[in-house]
């Protein structure tokens, strides 16, 4: 006999994706780049399923542009206060 699944009766598609989540910790800082243009650097998404997702939900809450570079995302804008407030309304742990 096959014991039930727990996560059987959840309206969630992906219940361990919520674990992972939770268990990563990323950290946000601002950098500055040539001609003084401001960049929202978020490190620690190489453990992300999907870090081209993420980005892209950052940058369209944030309406503006950005790129995903090996380990980290990065967002053009002075919004770093804004994306740590995504990342835990997502249920990122974020450094501060």
């Amino acid at each position: 006999m096959v014991p039930n699944d727990p996560f059987e009766d959840l309206d969630v598609p992906d219940p361990l994706a919520d674990l992972e989540r939770a268990t990563l910790q990323l950290s946000v800082h601002t950098d500055t780049r040539r001609y003084g243009k401001q960049m929202v650097i978020v490190e620690g998404v190489e453990d992300v399923s999907d870090p081209k997702a993420l980005a892209s939900t950052l940058k369209t809450a944030l309406g503006t542009g950005g790129t995903v570079k090996g380990d980290r995302i990065e967002l053009q804008g002075d919004h770093a206060d804004r994306v740590r407030e995504l990342l835990r309304e997502q249920g990122f742990q974020v450094a501060d």
